[in-house]
């Protein structure tokens, strides 16, 4: 039985979304001593660091009675249960049983479930299965000249999908954004722009609108934006405000269940260096604000990948190409585990 907030996980959409990185939270909130607990698609999960400051992921529960190992801490590189102090080694081992400590625990392999986590950016990521595609690139993240700022979290209770085609569709500017990105009452009509598939992920070709207040300086710009879907749950934008002027974000929207995801921004700009953080996460809590409210209010809140089940328009193509390339993964992730299941019953 499938209970509100956990995710079927034979949908296509689950599937798409289960061998694939995550951002989960920043590399900062997990320190050397303390656990600390996320969910990622319905999954409750601990994070913590070995004596070698790795990163482990694991699902929340201590296979001697259940406990969940967040309550917990970390002693010597080791994560120890807070229910009756059995201590694991990042390999999964069960290392000591303080009411037996004179024995090695018992075998933990079954019991433990250890998932993949990297980190980059800042972020921590985590894939639960094992991951069918690289980790996203930032091109900004390296270049000097561009300033970095982190934004977010912003908690949305709306499903990831649909919070990360909002941020690939420009058509609804004059609206969510009034005066904003767009004149709501002088909408413009988008020009018809390509959208094509590579090894990284989708891109589309240059989309131009006009913007009153078009970045963090406040003055209006002829924006030409060019979208790319680096993973399903992982967005990124360059937008042209000048002749060298770039303003471009690194969108991660956290999977966290069906009808909640956590939206964490990375900001990179090459201009107005006498900007204030305050001034560029303003602008950032504004239009996220504006988006939540329209993303939580979407039905149904699962993002439909059936290309009948809504209605669609040219300007819609980087979302409908969006779409159709979730179901492609979700398809391909569903077949290869059907064929692992099958060998598995020949062997």
């Amino acid at each position: 039985m499938l209970y509100k907030g956990e995710w079927n996980p034979n949908e296509l959409d689950y599937r798409a979304l289960a061998g694939q990185w995550h951002v989960v939270c920043l590399s900062t909130d997990v320190g050397a001593d303390q656990p600390k607990a996320v969910r990622l698609l319905g999954e409750e999960l601990v994070l913590w660091r070995d004596d070698q400051g790795k990163v482990n992921a694991w699902k929340d529960y201590c296979g001697h009675r259940g406990a969940k190992l967040s309550l917990g801490c970390v002693k010597q590189g080791q994560i120890e249960c807070p229910y009756h102090g059995w201590r694991y080694s990042s390999q999964g081992e069960c290392t000591l049983v303080p009411a037996h400590p004179e024995r090695k625990g018992p075998s933990s392999q079954r019991l433990i479930f250890r998932h993949f986590a990297e980190e980059r950016y800042g972020y921590i990521w985590v894939s639960l299965e094992k991951p069918l595609r690289p980790l996203p690139e930032l091109p900004q993240w390296h270049d000097d000249s561009f300033r970095k700022v982190f934004a977010g979290p912003y908690l949305y209770n709306a499903n990831a999908l649909r919070s990360l085609e909002n941020f690939i569709d420009a058509s609804h500017f004059p609206f969510v954004h009034a005066n904003l990105n767009g004149l709501p009452d002088a909408p413009e009509p988008l020009k018809r722009y390509n959208v094509k598939e590579d090894e990284h992920g989708l891109h589309s070709s240059e989309i131009c609108v006009f913007q009153p207040y078009g970045d963090h300086r406040g003055i209006p710009v002829n924006a030409r934006y060019t979208y790319s879907v680096l993973n399903p749950t992982t967005a990124y934008f360059v937008k042209k405000t000048g002749e060298t002027e770039r303003f471009c974000t690194f969108f991660n929207a956290t999977p966290v269940d069906e009808s909640q995801c956590v939206i964490w921004l990375i900001v990179a700009i090459n201009f107005g260096q006498d900007l204030t953080l305050e001034q560029i996460l303003s602008r950032q809590n504004i239009v996220f604000e504006q988006d939540r409210r329209i993303v939580e209010s979407q039905r149904p809140a699962r993002l439909p990948l059936d290309p009948h089940a809504e209605m669609h328009v040219v300007s819609d193509r980087m979302g409908i190409e969006y779409r159709r390339w979730i179901r492609a993964l979700g398809e391909a992730a569903s077949t290869n585990q059907q064929s692992q299941v099958i060998e598995s019953v020949s062997i």
